[in-house]
């Protein structure tokens, strides 16, 4: 196996939104690097469900529940 061909593998601080903070390894930064988030798993809607609401533009998910509501169960 040739030498050199992989980064460093070392501990890390990450500090979350809410200012909690945990080690882990990484290959990021240098050894005992601090890597701040701006986006986490507590703040992001992508993980906490958000408040996504659907929009019915033009009648499409109303044609699309007149197409094939029967198929869905109720």
């Amino acid at each position: 196996m040739k030498q050199d061909t992989h980064p460093d593998y070392h501990f890390i601080t990450v500090v979350m939104t809410d200012g909690t903070s945990y080690r882990t390894r990484s290959t990021y930064g240098k050894p005992d690097a601090t890597l701040n988030l701006d986006v986490d798993p507590k703040t992001h809607p992508a993980w906490t469900g958000g408040n996504q609401a659907l929009l019915d533009r033009g009648g499409r998910v109303s044609r699309f529940n007149s197409k094939y509501g029967g198929f869905m169960k109720k």
